[in-house]
Order: structure tokens, then C-alpha cells, then sequence
């Protein structure tokens, strides 16, 4: 299978500022560009049809059950953030708890804010790369605050459960997933996503 992103490597001389990175993607609405702690561009094209579906089923459910419990926010695959790395990542789905959300300016809060969620999901796609995305989801857990990561495989029906200081752990087509302790009640039917 291919991996449906291109890198680009850039000189240390035309490195963007976080401004200039910023403004980069927002006139380039039509791409998912990120970039990684070494610096490197990486520019995917949206997600399909029937992707983008599950993963607004995710970020649907996810945005629900943080509204009942009051205890942070939840964002969607176009939201963009900057790791303590540099790196700058738009998880699928995220939530990040209150406290460490509201302890940004407004400024940090409207561009890509300096902060790794709490929770991160990345949902594959038929044109992604498990080692590409498994090495997201390792970057996701050398970040400071960060608690929980799931990688969702439909095409495998696998869900590999990443937790900070801890081998990775892969579920085999698993009915539900639970958001432990770091999202509380919080479960999510795969049925739904398969």
C-alpha cells in the first residue's frame, strides 16, 4: 500500500516561522500539511468519503460526551497544533482537559496552539501507511501531557491503544474501546466504525 503523503525535506534557511507556517496552511485549505520534529513538510491530501464519514462519527461522539462532562474540549481532524518538539501535528480526533486548555492565551488558541492533547486519534485511511502513522502516534507519546492514543485499522479491524511509557497495545476487532480513566465513560462502538 501506498502512503498517500509527500515530505518535503527544507533547508535550515527556509524554515517557516509558526506565523508563516500557519498562513502556509490557511492558503492551502485543500491539503493536510503538518510537520514533524525534524522539520520536514508533510503534505497529505483529504481523507476519502467514507473516511471522513467515520471519523466525523468519532469526533461526533467524542464532542458529545465532552459536553456532558465538563471536563475539556474536543477537536476535529482540521485543528492543528504545535508540539514541544517543534512539530506540528492535526490529530484526527482530540481532546485536550480544561484546566491545561485554559492556560493558554487566546492568542496560542487561535492559530496552532503550543499544546499535545490529552486524548489523540488517528483513523487510517486505504491510502495511509501503519508505519507511517504508528511513528505519529510515537511522536504523540514522547509529548508532555498526553494520556491516550488509539490507532484505528478498519480495513484490519484493529485498534493499537498507545499510553505514555507503555508498549503498545493492539485489540483484534474489538466491539467497543474505552477512554480508561483519561476520558471516563466515554466508549466507543466500533461497529459503528468498521
Amino acid at each position: 500500500m501506498l502512503d498517500d503523503q509527500i515530505i518535503l525535506q527544507m533547508p535550515p534557511n527556509l524554515q517557516m516561522t509558526d506565523e508563516q507556517f500557519f498562513e502556509f496552511c490557511q492558503i492551502n485549505r485543500d491539503l493536510r500539511i503538518e510537520t514533524n520534529k525534524f522539520g520536514e513538510l508533510l503534505i497529505m491530501s483529504p481523507t476519502g468519503s467514507e473516511t471522513g464519514n467515520r471519523n466525523l462519527g468519532i469526533a461526533a461522539k467524542l464532542y458529545f460526551w465532552a459536553e456532558k462532562e465538563g471536563t475539556g474540549i474536543a477537536f476535529d481532524s482540521s485543528t492543528g497544533f504545535t508540539l514541544s518538539t517543534g512539530a506540528k501535528k492535526s490529530p484526527d480526533v482530540s481532546w485536550i482537559k480544561l484546566e491545561r486548555w485554559n492556560s493558554l492565551s487566546q492568542e496560542e488558541k487561535e492559530k496552532f496552539a503550543p499544546i499535545c492533547p490529552d486524548f489523540v486519534v488517528e483513523l487510517m485511511s486505504p491510502s495511509d501507511n501503519l508505519k507511517t502513522l504508528q511513528a505519529k502516534m510515537a511522536e504523540y507519546m514522547e509529548e508532555p501531557g498526553v494520556k491516550l492514543g488509539w490507532l484505528i485499522d478498519r480495513k484490519e479491524r484493529k485498534v493499537y491503544i498507545y499510553r505514555p511509557g507503555m508498549p503498545t497495545e493492539c485489540l483484534e476487532n474489538p466491539e467497543s474501546v474505552s477512554g480508561e480513566t483519561v476520558l471516563p465513560g466515554f466508549v466507543l462502538n466500533m461497529q459503528k466504525v468498521w
